[in-house]
C-alpha cells in the first residue's frame, strides 16, 4: 500500500461526505476500523483496508489536519497523480497539523507521510494509545497481558505487565517497535459483582443474618488475597463497618478491606416462620423507633 504519491480521497475511504460532522466521521471509523479489524476480520486484504481507515481517520478527525487536506482543492480524485503545493512544507509541514508524534510512519501511504509526516516540532512525548480494561483481581495481583495496538495505522501485539497495586485510571507506559517515546495506555478497573475500590481500600458488603448480627458469629469473608474468618460481635447493627488491615490493594503502605454489615431479613413465607417472628415479637421488649421520642 502506499507506493508512489497518489492522492488519497479520505472521505471517499471513510463513505462520508466532505460536509460530514465530526460526529459522523468518527461513527463511520468506527464501523469500518470493527468491519476490517485483523484480528477478526475474514474479509480480503482486511489489513490494507484497516490501515486506509485508520489513515483516514487520523486526517478527517483531526480539525487542524482537516482543513488542510482541504486546501488541496476537490479537483483530484483517489488514483490521480499527486503534487502537493510548492509552499505546503512551510504552511502545513511544521505546523501543529504535522506529525502526531509518530516515529514510524510505514504503515500509512507516502501520500499521508509527504503532506503530515514530517513535522518534529510538534512531537509528543508520548503517544496515547487508548483504554486497557483490566480486572479487579488483574490490579491486585498483577498479570501480563498481551494486547494490540493500532497506532501509526498498523495493528502491533505487544505484551503489558501490569503492576500489582495499580488503580483506575492510572497510566501504562510501555514500549513498542517503531515508537522511541513510549505508548501509553489509561488502566480502567472492571466493575466487580462484590468489591469496589476507594483508593488503596477494598469495600465489601456483608450480608448477616438477624440473629448473626444479634448474637455475634464467625463469617469467611472474601477478600482479594483469599477468604478471610471474621468474627463478628455480638449486636452488631446494619452499616457498621469492620476494618481487615492491609488486607485491600497493595501498596505501600497497602490499603484495607472495610466490611460494611448489612442485616438481610428473612420473608415470612410460611407459617413456621411466622409463628418465630410472632414468638419475637411478643418476647422481646423492642421499638427500632424509640430514639425518635
Amino acid at each position: 500500500m502506499g507506493s508512489g504519491m497518489q492522492f488519497r480521497d479520505y472521505y471517499e475511504i471513510l463513505g462520508v461526505s466532505r460536509g460530514a460532522s465530526a460526529a459522523e466521521v468518527k461513527r463511520a471509523y468506527r464501523k469500518l476500523a470493527s468491519k476490517y479489524h485483523p484480528d477478526v476480520s475474514k474479509e480480503k486484504n482486511a489489513e490494507d483496508k484497516f490501515k486506509e481507515v485508520q489513515e483516514a481517520y487520523e486526517v478527517l478527525k483531526d480539525a487542524e489536519k482537516r482543513a488542510a487536506y482541504d486546501q488541496l482543492g476537490r479537483d483530484y480524485r483517489a488514483g490521480q497523480q499527486f503534487r502537493p503545493p510548492p509552499d505546503w512544507g512551510r504552511r502545513y509541514g511544521g505546523s501543529g497539523a504535522g506529525g502526531q508524534g509518530f516515529e514510524d510512519l510505514n504503515g500509512f501511504s507516502d501520500f499521508f507521510s509527504t503532506l503530515f509526516g514530517h513535522s518534529s516540532q510538534s512531537r509528543r512525548a508520548d503517544v496515547p494509545a487508548g483504554e486497557l480494561e483490566i480486572t479487579l483481581e488483574e490490579a491486585y495481583a498483577g498479570a501480563k497481558r498481551r494486547v494490540t495496538l493500532t497506532d501509526a495505522g498498523r495493528a502491533q501485539q505487544v505484551d503489558v505487565q501490569i503492576p500489582a497495586g495499580i488503580g483506575d485510571g492510572q497510566s501504562l507506559r510501555i514500549s513498542a517497535s517503531g515508537h522511541r517515546a513510549p505508548i501509553v495506555l489509561r488502566v480502567k478497573l472492571r466493575a466487580h459483582p462484590r468489591f469496589t475500590v476507594e483508593a488503596r481500600d477494598v469495600r465489601l458488603e456483608l450480608p448477616l443474618a438477624p440473629w448473626e448480627a444479634a448474637l455475634g458469629t464467625k463469617v469467611a469473608v472474601p477478600t482479594l488475597g483469599g477468604t478471610v474468618e471474621v468474627t463478628i460481635p455480638p449486636g452488631a447493627q446494619s452499616g457498621q463497618k469492620l476494618r481487615l488491615r492491609g488486607r485491600g490493594m497493595p501498596g505501600d503502605p497497602a490499603g484495607d478491606q472495610i466490611v460494611v454489615i448489612k442485616l438481610v431479613t428473612p420473608a415470612a413465607q410460611s407459617a413456621a416462620v411466622k409463628e418465630a417472628y410472632e414468638r419475637l415479637r411478643q418476647s422481646v421488649d423492642f421499638d427500632p423507633r424509640a430514639h425518635w421520642r
